[in-house]
């Protein structure tokens, strides 16, 4: 039905060892596939250890599923543009649009 790949966020000052990012979660199309995976990488990562979970969407995405999933909007984050050396070659290769950030945190975590 679908599948999410989590690691280590890709913004270094959110690498703290305590959160961790789905960098990407697609299915078939099966209805609430999204909300549950999201649900399940939280679940998972906590057995691991980790506090938070962040995940970025497009800002013309409504978070529907991330927020059935108990996750909360950040607000704007992340640029139209890569920079770096691992930026890709051709600009068709990522959307050249504003994301949202969201996050699901432990209970009574703050400021993290």
């Amino acid at each position: 039905m679908g599948v999410a790949i989590c690691g280590r966020p890709v913004a270094r000052r959110l690498d703290d060892g305590y959160t961790l990012e789905v960098n990407r979660l697609c299915t078939d199309g099966t209805p609430n596939a999204c909300s549950i995976l999201y649900a399940a990488a939280y679940r998972a990562a906590r057995a691991m250890g980790y506090n938070k979970v962040i995940t970025y969407i497009l800002d013309t995405e409504n978070g529907a599923s991330l927020k059935a999933a108990g996750y909360t909007c950040e607000g704007r984050a992340g640029g139209l543009e890569w920079n770096g050396a691992k930026a890709p070659k051709q600009a068709d290769q990522y959307p050249r649009q504003m994301k949202t950030r969201w996050v699901k945190k432990k209970e009574g975590l703050h400021g993290s």
